[in-house]
């Protein structure tokens, strides 16, 4: 069972190669909403194999307001969703037909996807195949994002998410944050 498990993980990653980032126009706020139809739609009618991902790009910043440091995330291009997918008739429809969605960037009715040197500039990543080995009470240093170059210890790891809490130093307290695996090194 196992064997059949990751040979259709193998199919679906080399699948996944064909596939290209685009951009879809949504009403404003409803990016979220919008990512999560999407995701139920592509689980719900299988069509896991024609798309792949779908990103609404966050950045975490520290708003000060009345002498307190708080961090909060906002969307890096409110309206707007990326997908990862390979066009085709029905793809296409699922998508534009979603719930929120007002099109596809690109002249008239034909999507156009980004290209390479877009995708990297937008900050958009593949997620790393297979899983971190990182264990409660490792030693991390953050090597993308908002603490990048802030060294902390891991209190919580979830390998299902790809995602870890770790105490950080951050303005001489320790603070505990969510960081993905795809952002941090073990040393």
């Amino acid at each position: 069972m196992l064997e059949e498990f990751t040979d259709k993980q193998a199919q679906w990653e080399e699948r996944s190669k064909d596939g290209k980032w685009y951009v879809v126009h949504t009403y404003s706020g409803h990016e979220n909403k919008v990512k999560a139809n999407i995701e139920k739609m592509v689980e719900n009618r299988g069509y896991i194999d024609d798309i792949f991902q779908v990103l609404v790009p966050m950045e975490n910043y520290i708003d000060s307001k009345g002498g307190t440091n708080e961090f909060k995330e906002r969307k890096l291009f409110p309206g707007y969703v990326f997908v990862k997918m390979v066009v085709n008739d029905v793809t296409w429809f699922l998508v534009r037909n979603t719930r929120g969605v007002t099109g596809f960037v690109g002249p008239g009715t034909k999507p156009v996807p980004l290209r390479d040197d877009e995708v990297t500039k937008f900050g958009i990543r593949e997620p790393r195949v297979g899983t971190l080995e990182v264990n409660v009470g490792d030693r991390i240093r953050v090597c993308e994002g908002p603490f990048q170059d802030f060294t902390g210890e891991v209190n919580s790891v979830n390998h299902e998410k790809n995602k870890l809490n770790a105490y950080l130093s951050i303005f001489g307290r320790e603070t505990l944050v969510e960081l993905d695996f795809d952002n941090i090194e073990i040393f």
